[in-house]
């Protein structure tokens, strides 16, 4: 049976080498998910378990033990797991080992030590009686290596307390760049320090001689004494006897200064309870003071005071400190709640959104308050864009004043956020409104067209900061190093781009349904004009404004376009904007027919000097409105032409042309239709130029991007023909060009696999035709120019060669591959030729 996890795999320990009971931080992956999932933990073999702190399932924080082994790996197990691996190692560094060199009034037990784990001392460590510098000269570290000291004296050491004591070891380790001078003068040292212990030794014992004979007298009085006294009297041993009179006295004093020292007793606890109070001030006004920064704002300063009490008193066991700080853990989830709210409020800033969820990071907050933030943003935007739809609704029935309508209308006017929007120069130049002066002018257009601008200005005002916040959230800027949670949160966004991507789609197509629900209401269904419908459209729109729309709703998708959302995400706009094209172009073409047809009603039969009426001009300046009207509504903007699409039509051209037509003529000749055959040549003729033109169409959208990049890409880096390396290989630049050859045939192949051809090998053609021009534009070449030239022309050509195979292209392309390698200077030995034909391969 699979287990449910992998096993554990340590990558990294900090730091990798130390002493006994050093602290090290453990780094990997699947390291067990709690405190209680981990059930081992080995350091150089010995059981560390003991001491192991489960931060993440990335991080554990332990404490080396006195292992027997000088080096080892880190294995963890874990219940889920099981027993793990570790690709790096601790080294144990030995401790020194302490020698009895001075003078003690006590006796050092070398057992003793200061236990690390649990922060008790239990003794003084004898270490710290050893000399620091027995020679008594500067020390100066040598560059020998310990490993080249420990093979040159095997079983020998460096610690001069040690039995295995090697004096070379340890004057080559502290003493390599020593001169014999100062050599000297330690051994000068040395004999002094054995001379003055060997003095202090016997003077301690002279001066300290009757203090010795007074206390040897003493203790045989008293072991006498007790001796004579060894049988029981009436009153008692002496001992018995000399205790009651001791407790007899203690009582008596006890009566005399109980109330003296009561008072002093209970000045002392005062004065403690002063002092602890004085010492730890700071928690004891931390619950208030939380309270008056929270009231001022001043969240900065809670947090850093609340991290300070954490790192201080998180797991004190004093019950008044404990008490206290329950209070500051109350006051905190009460400020986490309070930024919570402050958070999921709308409408806010995306500087206060950014400040909260930082805040709420630094104070651990449970959950995600980032993603919370933004679920909330986009049911914020979501429902501003409906309520303007049924605002503009309830207008319509006449539930607003007109009043209310020109207020409304004039102040969405002036604060457009089309207009405040910071968009490309492109845009700016041509991307404001062409208002007229006219204040009335905005509210008297249709209602459609002035929803269709709020609706724009309250998705352009609000999508930009939604995606910013989107995109801090990824990147981690959101978050403060020190809440260590940054990476676990970085990943928990990148699990959720397809949900946020979910959220744009629902906003643009939640924008496109209700454009379509007030100007194309036959382009939705039955439940979808329920929902996004209700409105009156009994006066359709003219063309001048369907052309007034087209233009809002060109700047709300320049405007997103701008912020770097995907096209993908923004392909129902374009399709919006196609349909409405259609719909401007028809209705206009309807509006002037019906102009047209009204023009008789004003002919006045007046004949001027030429001897016609004013008619001809009238239809004249009928036609000239019609086809100024059409001019943006017929311009077709990047980005809104769909590549696939034209790949689609041209498949379908060419079916036409091959079956459809052919079938059409036998069924005109079979049904007897005289003129049969004029109507296919036309039909095929038109079809053909519709064709052509579209093909022109594509190849221009995806050529011109190959080419463009060929000559920057050659010279980038400061590239000179004149003055380069020998070529290693062909360079990035023709490289990104195959590339997006090769993404091209892709997209075509997708469609239909018989326009591969005829697409690549015009594109190809292009691309020779530059790289040509190219190599005839540089006046000189280097030797190891020329080899890298021709390396790039040839690599060209051969990846290419299997898309040749129009014969009139083959010819052209052949020819501007020809030119451009006789542009070049011709190989002068075989050796060039070999290093073109190797990196060719």
């Amino acid at each position: 049976m699979s287990r449910a996890r992998q096993p554990p795999l340590v990558t990294g320990i900090s730091p990798n080498e130390g002493a006994p009971w050093t602290k090290v931080t453990i780094r990997g992956e699947n390291l067990g998910t709690g405190h209680n999932d981990l059930i081992g933990l080995s350091i150089c073999g010995h059981n560390c378990l003991l001491t192991a702190e489960w931060i993440t399932a990335s991080k554990i924080v332990c404490r080396v033990g006195p292992a027997k082994d000088d080096k080892g790996e880190i294995i963890v197990t874990t219940k889920s797991g099981g027993l793990g691996t570790s690709t790096v190692s601790f080294k144990l560094l030995k401790p020194e080992r302490i020698g009895i060199l001075d003078q003690s009034a006590v006796w050092v037990d070398e057992l003793s030590y200061y236990d690390m784990r649990t922060d008790r001392n239990k003794g003084i460590s004898p270490l710290s009686l050893r000399p620091a510098n027995p020679l008594g000269i500067e020390i100066d570290k040598g560059k020998v290596p310990l490993k080249d000291l420990e093979n040159m004296f095997p079983r020998m050491s460096g610690d001069f307390t040690s039995e295995n004591f090697s004096a070379t070891w340890y004057l080559m380790e502290n003493h390599s760049s020593t001169s014999f001078e100062q050599l000297r003068v330690a051994v000068a040292n040395l004999k002094k320090q054995a001379s003055k212990k060997n003095e202090g030794s016997l003077a301690y014992v002279k001066g300290g001689l009757s203090t010795f004979f007074e206390a040897q007298d003493a203790l045989a009085a008293i072991h006498q004494k007790l001796e004579s006294d060894g049988t029981e009297k009436v009153g008692g041993s002496m001992t018995q006897r000399l205790e009651n009179v001791l407790n007899r006295a203690s009582e008596t004093a006890d009566t005399l200064f109980q109330e003296v020292l009561g008072r002093k007793d209970k000045a002392d606890s005062t004065r403690n309870a002063l002092n602890v109070l004085q010492r730890f001030k700071f928690l004891f006004n931390l619950p208030l003071n939380i309270e008056r920064n929270i009231q001022k704002g001043d969240y900065d300063v809670v947090i850093n005071d609340y991290e300070k009490a954490k790192s201080l008193f998180g797991n004190t066991e004093v019950p008044v400190f404990k008490k206290v700080y329950s209070e500051v853990e109350t006051r905190i989830e009460a400020l986490r709640k309070l930024l919570l709210d402050k958070l999921l409020e709308t409408p806010s800033t995306l500087h206060d959104q950014k400040r909260y969820i930082r805040y709420l990071s630094d104070l651990h907050a449970p959950g995600d308050p980032a993603w919370k933030c933004i679920v909330a943003q986009h049911k914020w935007i979501l429902q501003l864009m409906q309520n303007c739809k049924e605002d503009f609704i309830k207008e319509q029935k006449g539930t607003h004043t007109h009043a209310a309508m020109a207020g409304v209308g004039l102040e969405m006017d002036r604060s457009s956020a089309l207009n405040r929007i910071s968009l490309p120069a492109p845009v700016k130049r041509g991307g404001s409104f062409q208002t007229p002066k006219d204040d009335s002018w905005h509210y008297k257009s249709p209602q459609q067209v002035r929803f269709v601008e709020k609706l724009s200005d309250v998705v352009i005002s609000q999508l930009p900061n939604f995606w910013k916040l989107w995109i801090s959230y990824v990147n981690g800027s959101l978050f403060s190093e020190k809440s260590g949670q940054v990476e676990k949160l970085k990943k928990n966004a990148r699990q959720r781009q397809n949900d946020f991507k979910g959220m744009i789609e629902e906003v643009t197509r939640r924008l496109v349904q209700l454009v379509r629900g007030a100007l194309l209401p036959s382009s939705l269904t039955e439940l979808q004009l329920r929902q996004y419908g209700g409105w009156d459209t009994k006066t359709p729109l003219s063309g001048a404004w369907l052309t007034q729309v087209i233009h809002t709703v060109r700047l709300s998708l320049e405007a997103l376009s701008a912020l770097e959302i995907p096209n993908d995400l923004l392909q129902v706009i374009q399709d919006l904007l196609q349909d409405l094209r259609v719909h401007c172009l028809l209705t206009t073409l309807q509006h002037t027919e019906e102009d047209v047809k009204r023009l008789a009603e004003k002919e006045d039969w007046v004949v001027d000097n030429e001897g016609i009426t004013s008619l001809p001009a009238q239809f004249e300046q009928c036609m000239i409105q019609m086809l100024q009207s059409l001019k943006e509504p017929m311009e077709c903007k990047p980005g809104e032409i769909n590549e696939q699409r034209l790949l689609i039509i041209l498949s379908n051209c060419q079916y036409l042309e091959r079956h459809t037509f052919l079938n059409l003529a036998e069924h005109l000749e079979k049904n007897s239709f005289t003129t049969a055959e004029k109507i296919i040549r036309v039909s095929i003729e038109a079809l053909r130029q519709l064709d052509e033109y579209l093909f022109e169409t594509y190849v221009e959208k995806k050529s011109d991007p190959i080419v463009g990049s060929l000559e920057p890409g050659i010279y980038a880096g400061y590239f000179d023909w004149k003055d380069c390396l020998p070529p290693t290989g062909v360079r990035s630049y023709l490289k990104e060009a195959l590339v997006s050859i090769i993404s091209v045939h892709a997209e075509v192949f997708t469609v239909s696999k018989e326009l591969v051809p005829r697409v690549l090998s015009k594109i190809i053609e292009a691309v020779a035709e530059e790289m040509s021009r190219l190599m005839q534009c540089v006046s000189s070449f280097s030797k190891n120019g020329a080899l890298q030239a021709r390396l790039e022309i040839c690599a060209l050509r051969d990846a290419i060669e299997l898309y040749l195979t129009s014969e009139s292209r083959v010819s052209m392309i052949i020819t501007s591959f020809k030119q451009a390698v006789e542009a070049l200077p011709q190989l002068q030995s075989g050796t060039d030729k070999k290093c073109v034909i190797a990196n060719d391969l």
